[in-house]
């Protein structure tokens, strides 16, 4: 058993950044083992956002480790302590949201969770279940249970502190709050990215002062997104949503710079970075991209999505056809001039491919914009309107106009 257990340990520390501490998780696989009772497996989402993305992917996968072994996956999501906004790496207060935002980023979390997770060893949570039932007096003594002084040893409020930056009282109610949900779950693991390693560890000292068992901390190191230097979120715009067609995710993930390849083999799939693989993204990368977008596109749809959407790249990217399907816009013919034609940036505007004026203009400086094939060289063009018209912005989104 002794030999199953340390097996077992490094095959769930594998790809962790922190696991704190190893003894304890040792510990708890062999209760596990004596008593068949299944660990409690707890991974925090935050919902200010419609999409699960591929950075969530990592501790998603990482849960499902733990779920085939016979454990419980509980999902918790933030909806309560979104309310509040996790200050974690940030250097001001970060914006409310409002309970109708978060519940409609949260419409399509299930879903999106269960294309990693086993629906059957999962526990979907919402933390506003306990959160919102405690009272004042509860809230205060839960804050009695930790010291301002320890709050201040968080690297981002140090920083601010010492820098003079505002730090409000809400902003210490959230480590609190994240520890709380560790009590009222049960939490025996607590799973999470590398920027969460103080919440985590606050919700070990919470859960010994309401006479738990701490949980065991494992986090992972965060996803390097799209562009090869930030950590992959929607708000910087370099991710790859879990849910998104199989054309987008095939065609984002080839967009990779090569350093990316073997990190998204190795945390995104279940290919074994062994000597042949690390030999084609040497000699090929390109190669060696196709076959890491297959791999996801097919994980994440099925495996004839996957080849028709390498299809459809190669009839785009290498053959420089249109796409097959090409969604069609009507626009309100107000904007036409009196000459017939329309100006570039209302064209756009009506495509509905750039959010604003602002990011038309950007687009076209950057000459990431064609109109019927032809790059768009300024924004002050204007066109002449002889429907259709095909409207090209960026190498993978395209609209025609009628």
């Amino acid at each position: 058993m002794e030999d199953r257990i340390a097996t077992m340990t490094e095959a769930l520390a594998h790809g962790t950044d922190q696991l704190i501490p190893r003894e304890d998780l040792i510990a708890k696989l062999k209760r596990h083992g004596g008593t068949g009772k299944p660990l409690r497996i707890k991974l925090g989402i935050d919902p200010s956002a419609p999409h699960l993305t591929l950075g969530h992917s990592v501790p998603l996968r990482k849960m499902r480790q733990f779920q085939e072994l016979g454990h419980t996956g509980v999902l918790v999501v933030g909806d309560f302590t979104r309310l509040i906004g996790d200050p974690s790496g940030r250097a001001s207060t970060r914006a409310l949201m409002s309970a109708e935002q978060i519940e409609r980023n949260m419409e399509t979390y299930r879903e999106q969770a269960f294309k990693i997770l086993d629906p059957e060893r999962t526990e979907f949570r919402y933390n506003s279940e306990w959160l919102g039932k405690l009272t004042f007096a509860d809230v205060i003594e839960l804050t009695a249970k930790y010291t301002v002084a320890r709050m201040l040893e968080r690297d981002d409020f140090s920083k601010r502190y010492h820098a003079g930056e505002p730090i409000s009282v809400l902003e210490f109610l959230y480590p609190l709050a994240q520890a709380y949900d560790s009590v009222a779950i049960e939490a025996d693991v607590e799973l999470g990215g590398s920027d969460q390693l103080f919440n985590l560890l606050v919700g070990r000292d919470i859960q010994r002062e309401y006479g738990q068992e701490p949980q065991v901390v494992m986090t992972v190191p965060l996803l390097i997104g799209l562009d090869g230097e930030r950590a992959m979120s929607q708000t910087t715009g370099n991710y790859v949503g879990i849910n998104e067609p199989a054309n987008e995710m095939y065609g984002k993930i080839l967009s990779i710079p090569d350093s990316l390849i073997a990190q998204y083999f190795d945390k995104l799939t279940d290919t074994a970075l062994n000597e042949a693989l690390e030999s084609l993204i040497e000699e090929s990368p390109r190669n060696a991209k196709r076959r890491l977008a297959q791999t996801l596109v097919a994980t994440y749809h099925n495996r004839m999505a996957a080849e028709a959407a390498e299809a459809e790249f190669n009839r785009i990217h290498v053959r420089h056809e249109r796409p097959t399907e090409i969604p069609q816009v009507k626009i309100d013919r107000a904007l036409l001039k009196d000459d017939g034609t329309i100006w570039v940036i209302d064209l756009l505007q009506a495509s509905g491919l750039v959010s604003s004026r602002g990011e038309a203009k950007r687009l076209i400086a950057q000459g990431g914009v064609q109109i019927n094939e032809q790059k768009a060289t300024s924004k002050d063009l204007d066109l002449p309107f002889a429907p259709p018209v095909l409207v090209q912005v960026g190498k993978r989104a395209f609209v025609e106009i009628v």
